[in-house]
This record gives C-alpha cells, structure tokens and sequence, in this order.
C-alpha cells in the first residue's frame, strides 16, 4: 500500500511541473527586447470635458402679431422677409361692420344722456317740492328711481362706447417691435375669428443677427452644465464653419418624451453674416471643464504600479517609497537613468485620458505609464514547447 501511495505522489508532482513550465514558457518573453516600458514626458496642455446634445437655432425675441376681433383681412402690408418697425402699419380689417356698431352705440349713447339730463331736471323739482310738503311720498320715490335708473344706463353706454372704439383701433393692426416678418399666416380677403383663441397673422422676429440655440441636453450630464460655459456648434447647412457661443441659462423645466429626460439649455449665438436661421438644427458641444496650458501627464501613469522582478529583468531598479507617503491613487514612477522613483503627486482636474498635475513632478519628466510586451512568433513558440507536453501526431 505504501508503495502504491509513493507511486500517485510521483506522478502528480510530475504533472504539476510540467504544467508549470509550460506556463511559464507562456508567459514569459522569448528575449530581453519583447518587453519595453511604456513612457510619457510630463508637458504642457489642454484638459477638457465636453457635453454633447442637439438644439434648435432661434431668435432672441419672437413676436406673435394677432388680432383680437373677427372679420375680413382687407389689406396686407408687408410680406415675408420684410423690415417693419415699431407702430407701422402691417394689416387692415374691414372697417363696415365695426364702425356701424360704434355709429349705433354713439347714438345710443345720446338718447341716453338725453333721458338722463330730463330725469334729473325732473328729480330736483320733485325734491324741492317735497322739501315744502307739496308732493306724496310716492311720487318723490318714483322721480328719484327713474332718475338712477337714467343715471345707471348712461353710465352703462359709456362703458360700452369705449369697448367699442377699442375694437374698431385693433382692426388696425401695426407692428408691435423692430424686425424682420419670419412668417405671414393670412391672405387678403380671409376671414378670421376671433374666439378663445387669438388669431396670428405674422410672426416678426427682434434680431436676426442676435440668435439663440435651445439645446435639450440629457438629465445624466445636466449636472455639469452651468451659465458662462462656452460652447461650440455646427449646423447641416454650413457644415465647415464652427459657431461659437456660451450658456445662458439652465432651465428647471424637465421635458420628458419617450421615458427620455431633458432639460433645456440656452445658448447665445452671435450672427452677425445672418448664416444662421431660424429652425436650423444645431449639433452642439458645451465645454464643462476646460484647463488650458497646464503640466499634465496620462491618466494610466497614475495606475502603473511596476513589479520588481520584471523591472530587475529589464535591468531597472526601484527606489523605496518614503514613509507616510499616500496611496498608490497619487503615486507615479519617474524614471531617472535606470532607476524608477516614486513620486507622490497633487493631482488637478482629469478629462480620463489626461490628468492635471499640480505638484509632484516637473514639465519634462519622463513617467511611466505601464508595460508592453510583444508578441511572440508562432515559429518560437513551436520551438519553446515544453518537453513534458506531447508532440503532434507524425
């Protein structure tokens, strides 16, 4: 029985060696030139995040010209693409209707002034006569109802004359800024009513070389944005120009379509070429951090921990880090000569691929930043194979 024990232990202990050369033999580089140390030079440049969301160019300022009366558009002014400035004269209303109906409440208004004048003659010589006991009591309070009764509807009438004068002024219809009419919504001779709804016959915009972009950016990266951002954008129609612009507001209002979540962000845009016009979509890019000429090195240096038997292989030797030095999150290796050097480092503001760096290491260091090793041919591989493994069928 012992002798059959020693036998398995033998033979296992055989098949773990074989495995574990052949492993090795993996693994490890088929010359001192297949593994070479990954380098950077610490130097100056630009850290930056961006955000990247589709808007809408608009104008600042977009008037909707409407009328609140109903009739017959009798005469149009102006047309798309025209400049109109504050007050002028860009539609008429027929005029029949409306000023007959003022014609009626003026004469109205008349009778009814008319009545109120008699019946207060009327009332004050009933009052008088009534002070000296010469009329009845009934007669005293029927002079002084039909008096307030007169009073009341002349009243009533001048009330309803100026509503009525009102409108007959908005069957006129003039511009209400400087601008440029965008869009014209109504021919000559059409019918428009006036009901819960106001009408829109134009649409003038303020300034065309004033634009806005109302970007709607995603609920995840609405938490970098902030006013003052600059911001780049393109649109289809100009595809090689790059407008620029910044954030002017972040607004609160969440739009929710599709289970997506956006907010709206508006963006100033400078136009003074009037290249840009309204309803074009604009691809824009928000810079939400942007660091320029700083001394930063690769993000992946601050990760390279080396280890020190393939750095003694590659004939580089390891300084000891210092006591109380921190973690490994803020350490990098510099190489001096032959020697890698740890470096404890104040980091700044990371874009992921770039990592600002305040302190710790000098512009014109060299960091490392990891290992490479090459690959090995297929010809050495066949050659390295291990003696415990079986060879291929003849």
């Amino acid at each position: 029985m012992k002798k059959k024990t020693t036998v398995k232990i033998t033979v296992w202990t055989a098949v773990l060696a074989a495995a574990a050369v052949g492993i090795w033999l993996t693994v490890r580089p088929s010359g001192g030139g297949d593994i070479t140390l990954q380098t950077a030079v610490a130097a100056r440049g630009d850290i930056r995040n961006s955000v990247t969301a589709t808007g809408t160019v608009e104008p600042v300022t977009l008037v909707e010209v409407g009328t609140q009366v109903s009739g017959i558009i009798d005469r149009l002014y102006v047309d798309y693409n025209d400049r109109v400035t504050a007050g002028q004269l860009i539609a008429e209303m027929d005029k029949v209707t409306l000023e007959s109906d003022l014609e009626e409440a003026e004469a109205q208004l008349a009778s009814s002034k008319t009545e109120y004048e008699y019946r207060m003659k009327e009332y004050l010589r009933t009052k008088q006569l009534y002070e000296k006991e010469l009329v009845s009591d009934a007669e005293y309070d029927e002079a002084l109802y039909l008096y307030e009764t007169a009073r009341n509807t002349y009243a009533q009438r001048q009330a309803s004359i100026v509503g009525i004068r009102r409108n007959l002024g908005y069957a006129t219809i003039t511009s209400p800024i400087d601008g440029v009419v965008i869009s014209r919504a109504v021919e000559e001779g059409q019918t428009v009513a006036a009901g819960f709804e106001t009408p829109t016959l134009f649409t003038i915009a303020n300034d065309l070389t004033d634009m806005q972009v109302i970007a709607d950016v995603d609920e995840a990266d609405i938490g970098y944005v902030q006013e003052g951002q600059r911001v780049d954008f393109t649109v289809d129609a100009y595809p090689d120009d790059v407008f620029s612009g910044t954030v002017k507001q972040v607004r609160l209002e969440a739009t929710t379509e599709s289970s997506v979540v956006t907010y709206e962000v508006v963006i100033t845009a400078y136009n003074p070429e009037l290249k840009l016009k309204p309803g074009l979509t604009a691809n824009v890019t928000i810079y939400t951090l942007e660091r320029n000429n700083v001394c930063c090195i690769p993000s992946k240096a601050l990760r390279f921990v080396p280890d020190p038997g393939m750095m003694e292989s590659m004939g580089y030797s390891i300084a000891v880090p210092e006591a109380g030095k921190k973690g490994p999150e803020n350490i990098c290796w510099v190489m001096n000569g032959t020697q890698l050097e740890p470096r404890t480092v104040t980091v700044g503001e990371s874009d992921g691929e770039m990592t600002e760096i305040i302190s710790g290491v000098a512009e014109g260091e060299t960091v490392v930043t990891g290992v490479q090793m090459a690959a090995v041919p297929v010809k050495a591989a066949q050659q390295e194979r291990s003696p415990f493994m079986p060879g291929p069928p003849r």
